[in-house]
């Protein structure tokens, strides 16, 4: 496990990476937190930029839980169709009417009560009590782990984003003033420079220290 030291190094340079770098999109603008809960769900397995615009047509049609609830399951899925894995497009409109029903139109601000929703696991139910919330809470997502992986050179199993080991260093990244900031930092980063293939690790603020990148330098230099 990386010490304190070594995560809040690690911290430092990915938000002042993110000064200049971060994205911007609309659901980072949103205060209500059942805006961020539908965009975090559909952002599962797709590409922000191909969410957008989706999120922005779902939204003005139904802005608010009791519209989306009242939605037909058909009218949502033209709305959501472009973004595939057609499977989840049902969890749209559940979710709203489990909001309705159960929390009288109000999103919850704790984890656990959070995954009783459909579809909200771990990932999505962090990332709302982070980003819609503000708490001081972990995400873990793939991009996440390899980044973990990489720079300080941990060992995961094949479910990574799991481990308790890779957890636990999450729940450490986020001991900062601004946790949300934080986390929109690091998906930022491992989005646009510690990339799954063909990382950018020479323009990396990291890169003097990170473990995947020395060890491929020693490499070259021994061959």
């Amino acid at each position: 496990m990386p010490s304190p030291a070594a995560i809040s190094y690690f911290r430092a340079k990915i938000l002042s990476w993110f000064k200049k770098n971060k994205r911007s999109y609309p659901w980072r603008e949103a205060e209500d937190p059942f805006r961020v809960l539908i965009a975090e769900m559909m952002l599962r397995r797709t590409k922000a930029d191909q969410v957008k615009p989706v999120y922005d047509s779902l939204f003005k049609e139904y802005p608010d839980v009791e519209k989306l609830a009242g939605a037909e399951n058909e009218k949502i899925e033209k709305i959501v169709y472009s973004l595939g894995l057609r499977w989840r497009t049902p969890s749209f409109g559940l979710v709203a009417r489990e909001l309705r029903e159960r929390y009288h139109c109000r999103v919850p601000d704790n984890r656990e009560e959070l995954k009783k929703l459909t579809g909200v696991g771990d990932y999505v139910a962090g990332a709302v009590l982070s980003f819609g919330y503000g708490k001081r809470e972990w995400i873990v997502d793939n991009n996440i782990v390899r980044l973990f992986q990489r720079y300080f050179g941990i060992k995961t199993s094949r479910e990574g984003r799991r481990d308790k080991h890779v957890i636990e260093m999450a729940k450490r990244y986020v001991l900062c003033r601004n946790p949300k900031k934080a986390n929109y930092a690091i998906l930022d980063f491992t989005a646009l420079v510690c990339k799954p293939r063909n990382p950018e690790c020479e323009k990396c603020p990291l890169k003097k220290d990170c473990i995947h990148v020395t060890s491929k330098v020693s490499f070259i230099k021994n061959f």
